[in-house]
């Protein structure tokens, strides 16, 4: 059985073994491993998670029989007050196609509906294959991107929305 739980601060060892184990599998052959180095020290820093813990954004972690195995972070867009984003959806490789993606996605539409969200944005790879797990989750392509994130690198994105 899949649960859901909020996560706090003493999650975040958590997430960054999920992320650390998930992003070489998601986007090796996308991007190198310079920038997957780069990328993952960058956004996945204790202090960058409990900074965006401490500014409001909500993280959700997955369980499966008392091991986590996945995680959402989600926050309100600050340029429209109905409006939220979706910043990272991350799913252990070892329970692909066990639902757990498509339960976290699930849990986090119904928390931004609850707090009055119209809809949800994300950010994604326009190369990653997680692109149809998207739309068959019904966002869709709003526009495409190329965004500098340093070190002479880019984060090539298709930026997708579904209306909650």
């Amino acid at each position: 059985m899949i649960l859901i739980r909020k996560g706090k601060e003493k999650d975040l060892s958590s997430i960054q073994e999920i992320a650390k184990v998930t992003w070489g599998p998601t986007y090796t052959g996308i991007i190198s491993q310079e920038q997957i180095d780069y990328m993952l020290e960058k956004m996945y820093n204790k202090g960058v998670l409990l900074e965006q813990l401490l500014a409001g954004y909500a993280f959700l972690i997955a369980e499966i029989e008392d091991k986590d195995v996945g995680f959402a972070s989600y926050s309100k867009l600050d340029d429209r007050k109905d409006a939220y984003k979706l910043h990272k959806l991350y799913v252990l490789p070892e329970v692909h196609g066990m639902g757990v993606g498509k339960f976290l996605i699930n849990e986090v539409f119904d928390k931004v509906r609850e707090a009055g969200g119209k809809s949800l944005e994300l950010n994604v790879n326009r190369a990653n294959k997680s692109t149809e797990f998207y739309k068959k989750a019904g966002f869709k392509i709003k526009e495409t991107v190329n965004l500098e994130i340093g070190n002479g690198f880019f984060m090539n994105d298709y930026v997708m929305e579904k209306t909650i």
